[in-house]
């Protein structure tokens, strides 16, 4: 289906407000000393992938909860 282009993904609303729907998250990084997360959000193509802050994640609770989880255990120190 060569020349269809995507559809851009709808946001939803959350307590009024519209946001985009976070389907991952890919990485972390320190920004003068806070945390900015690589968001993959739903719908859309890497390329539109996007550092955020954890501020602007809180609906994202679950999602942060299981990368910090990954995160934490595959970057661990060996002793």
């Amino acid at each position: 289906m060569n020349g269809q282009k995507k559809e851009t993904p709808q946001p939803v609303v959350i307590k009024g407000e519209e946001e985009w729907e976070v389907e991952k998250i890919l990485n972390k990084r320190k920004v003068r000393g806070k945390d900015k997360f690589l968001v993959w959000w739903r719908g859309f193509i890497a390329e539109e992938d996007t550092w955020k802050s954890w501020e602007n994640l809180q609906n994202a609770g679950d999602i942060l909860k299981e990368f910090k989880e990954e995160y934490n255990r595959d970057n661990r120190e060996v002793r």
